[in-house]
């Protein structure tokens, strides 16, 4: 995995934004030099986790953001622990945010959190993933169905519809990694059925899916492909693929096609190096930027209807009240050519937050 560049000035960033809430009627300083006055905004931003490399990058946009619309931060971190979240929002409750900005982890245990800010009549907008139930504002997220399918199509057209591939897969307690699995062992199913899918429960844990990975490769060592649902997995599918003899140039016939979903900039690089083939690039300044936008929306008293939006993406409804802002993440290769009709984007792009990042 890349080393996490910045991480010292974004925590910086946050703990000073954590330590200043003004009451109304006062001043004070904000990061990056504006001025909190009573007519400042107050939002709180949970963030899920900061152990990936996807997260740390979400965890540097959000604040950058926050400055050029004009909002006070509050933020926390759950740790990917949903009683944390749970305690989280309470905190940011009692300091008087107006509005909300959560990536719940467990879409399902979030909802008495969800209920406890409509009671409040606190607007909570969900990036990242969309709660089971419950009352959101707005769900910010890329449509991680397509995650898997763009894998598969790309996939089965590298492999001519035969061979063995490994799935390593995010928890099925998210709706992403619901997603993402049910979407690419179905397309897998009924467009490239001679093909054959280990399914393996990563749950997004690093250690998890290498070992996973060592054991399938272990009894199959003709495995063509392996899809990762995070790029969690990306340090440890290279190990266990070295480890196995199975790490070749894309040119060799033992090659081992190998897409990501992220788009962070490691991945990128590896592509480049023609480690790994193609990666789906999800959205991190994205998420961050329309997590806070919709937001303030909210507090505002504006409203959305489903349609097309003017930032390249989509809002649809996914259920009576509940609005989805779907943005836009394309596949990803060394090529920029078209898989199975689904057309990718160079990984040099700068059109890429990946490529961007600084």
């Amino acid at each position: 995995m890349r080393t996490r560049t910045g991480l010292a000035a974004v925590a910086a960033v946050a703990l000073v934004a954590m330590s200043v809430w003004v009451t109304a009627g006062s001043t004070a300083a904000k990061p990056g030099g504006a001025v909190v006055t009573r007519d400042t905004v107050t939002i709180g931003v949970d963030y899920p986790r900061s152990d990936t490399d996807f997260w740390n990058s979400y965890i540097q946009y959000v604040p950058k953001f926050a400055n050029a619309m004009g909002i006070h931060l509050i933020t926390t971190n759950s740790e990917n622990n949903i009683s944390k979240l749970a305690a989280n929002v309470q905190t940011m409750m009692s300091q008087g945010v107006k509005g909300v900005v959560i990536a719940p982890q467990d879409t399902a245990a979030v909802i008495p959190t969800l209920n406890q800010l409509e009671a409040k009549h606190i607007p909570a907008v969900s990036i990242d993933t969309r709660p089971d139930s419950g009352s959101v504002f707005m769900v910010v997220r890329a449509n991680n169905k397509a995650y898997g399918l763009k894998a598969c199509n790309f996939l089965g057209t590298k492999l001519h519809g035969h061979g063995k591939v490994v799935m390593l897969e995010g928890d099925v307690a998210s709706i992403n990694g619901r997603d993402r699995t049910q979407a690419f062992a179905a397309c897998m199913k009924s467009k490239f059925p001679g093909m054959k899918v280990f399914g393996e429960p990563s749950k997004w844990d690093a250690a998890t899916a290498a070992s996973q990975l060592a054991a399938v490769l272990n009894s199959n060592h003709d495995v063509r492909g392996v899809y990762m649902e995070s790029s969690f997995a990306l340090a440890g599918t290279l190990q266990v693929l070295r480890q196995h003899g199975l790490l070749h140039p894309g040119a060799s016939p033992k090659h081992v096609y190998i897409v990501s979903n992220d788009g962070i900039p490691q991945e990128l690089k590896d592509i480049g190096a023609g480690l790994i083939d193609a990666t789906v690039s999800q959205p991190a300044d994205l998420y961050a930027k329309y997590g806070l936008y919709y937001t303030l929306a909210a507090v505002q008293g504006k409203t959305f209807a489903p349609g097309k939006t003017t930032h390249d993406s989509t809002i649809i409804q996914v259920r009576p009240g509940v609005l989805e802002d779907q943005l836009s993440a394309p596949l990803v290769t060394k090529s920029g050519g078209t898989y199975g009709g689904i057309p990718s984007v160079r990984y040099t792009s700068k059109s890429l937050w990946g490529n961007n990042l600084k």
